[in-house]
C-alpha cells in the first residue's frame, strides 16, 4: 500500500465494518449485557490472519474450559485485523477479547472496555519486542533501511498493532524524523503473518514483526522462519491482555476474571492439562492487571501524536501532546 494507504484503509475498513455489523445484527446478541443481566452466551474475539482453521485448535480448549468455569457458552469470533475486533466489541457483538496492548487501549477508549488480566509467556515474561525482519541472505542492514531513498518495499503492521506499527514508529522512525511513505518505495499494511510470508518470499524487502510471531513461525512453518532474519528489536513492550466490556454483568465479569487468573495454577492432573493448553498458546499463565498496565502504550501514542502535531505545525496540538506525554512519564517515574 502506498501514499494513499491511510485513505484506502479507511474506505475498506468502513465497508467491512458495515457488512460485519449487518451480519452480526442479524444474529442478534448482546441485549442481555446492555441491561446488566447475565448474558446467554459470551463471544470471545481472537485475531487470526487465517481464521478459525489456524487459531481455532489452539484456542478452543481454553474457551471450552472457560465456558465450563463461568457456566455460560463461549463462542469464538475470529477477525483478521484489530480494527474490526475493536468495533465488534464496541457494538457488543463480542464481550471478551484477547487484544494486543495497543488495540486494548483502543477498546478501552472506544468500546468502554476494561482489562482483567495480562498474558505471561512460557519463559515467565509479560513483555515482548517489536522486530524488523528481512529475507535471510538479502544483505539488507538496519543502516540501509534507515537511509531511506525509496530503495525498499516495506511492510507495516495492522494500524492498531502495538508491535507492527506503534512500537517501530515510536522507537525507530519518529525519533529520526522518518515517515515510512516518504522513506520507502512502497508501504503496505498487513498482519504479522502476511508480512512474514511476504518477506520470506521476496515480495517485501523489509517488514515489522515481533518476537511472538517468530516463535509461532518456527513452530508452525519452520521453512518460512528459516528465510527470515531480524535486524532490529524494540525495547520491551507490554504483552497482550484479556479485555471485557465494561457493562458486562458484574457477576459474569468476576467469573471471567477468576477463570483467567486461576487457569493453569496449582497442582494435579487438571492443572497440568491446563498448562499444556497454555503452552500451545505460548503462555504460562494470566497475571492480574488493570488498565494502568497499558500506560507505556499510551506513552507511545502520545509520542506519535506529538510527532504528528509538530509535522503539521499545530501549536495547540503540540502543547496538548507534550502535556499528556509528561503526565504519563511522571506516572512511570513514581511506579516501583
Amino acid at each position: 500500500m502506498s501514499r494513499n494507504r491511510k485513505f484506502n484503509a479507511r474506505m475498506v475498513v468502513g465497508t467491512l465494518l458495515t457488512a460485519m455489523g449487518l451480519s452480526l445484527a442479524a444474529c442478534g446478541g448482546g441485549e442481555e449485557t446492555r441491561t446488566g443481566a447475565a448474558p446467554e452466551k459470551i463471544t470471545f474475539s481472537i485475531l487470526s490472519a487465517e481464521g478459525q482453521a489456524s487459531a481455532g485448535p489452539m484456542w478452543q480448549p481454553l474457551l471450552d474450559d472457560m465456558a465450563e468455569s463461568i457456566g455460560i457458552p463461549v463462542e469464538p469470533f475470529f477477525g483478521s485485523n484489530y480494527t474490526i475486533l475493536v468495533e465488534a466489541m464496541r457494538g457488543n457483538q463480542t464481550q471478551v477479547a484477547w487484544f494486543s496492548a495497543n488495540s486494548a487501549v483502543e477498546a478501552i477508549d472506544r468500546a468502554d472496555a476494561e482489562v482483567v488480566a495480562r498474558t505471561v509467556n512460557r519463559e515467565g515474561a509479560d513483555s515482548y519486542r517489536s522486530t524488523l525482519i528481512v529475507r535471510t541472505g538479502s544483505g539488507i542492514t538496519l543502516d540501509q533501511v534507515l537511509a531511506c531513498g525509496k530503495r525498499f518495499d516495506f511492510g507495516l503492521g495492522d494500524a492498531l498493532s502495538t508491535s507492527g506499527t506503534l512500537a517501530p514508529m515510536a522507537f525507530l522512525f519518529n525519533p529520526r524524523g522518518i515517515v515510512p511513505e516518504a522513506c520507502f518505495s512502497t508501504v503496505r499494511s498487513a498482519n504479522h503473518q502476511a508480512n512474514a510470508f511476504a518477506v520470506a518470499t521476496g515480495v517485501l524487502d523489509v517488514a515489522t514483526s515481533n518476537t511472538v510471531n517468530t516463535v509461532f513461525l518456527v513452530r508452525q512453518n519452520p521453512a518460512i522462519a528459516a528465510q527470515i532474519t531480524e535486524i532490529w528489536q524494540s525495547p520491551p513492550i507490554p504483552e497482550s491482555g484479556i479485555v471485557v466490556r465494561g457493562d458486562l454483568d458484574p457477576a459474569t465479569k468476576e467469573k471471567v476474571r477468576t477463570f483467567f487468573l486461576s487457569y493453569g495454577q496449582g497442582e494435579g492432573v487438571e492443572a497440568e492439562r491446563q498448562r499444556q493448553v497454555l503452552a500451545g498458546l505460548e503462555y504460562s499463565q494470566f497475571r492480574a492487571a488493570d488498565n494502568s498496565y497499558l500506560n507505556p502504550i499510551r506513552e507511545m501514542v502520545a509520542d506519535r501524536e506529538l510527532a504528528e502535531a509538530r509535522a503539521k505545525g499545530d501549536t495547540a496540538a503540540v502543547t496538548a501532546a507534550e502535556a499528556e506525554l509528561q503526565r504519563l512519564r511522571s506516572l512511570r517515574e513514581v511506579q516501583p
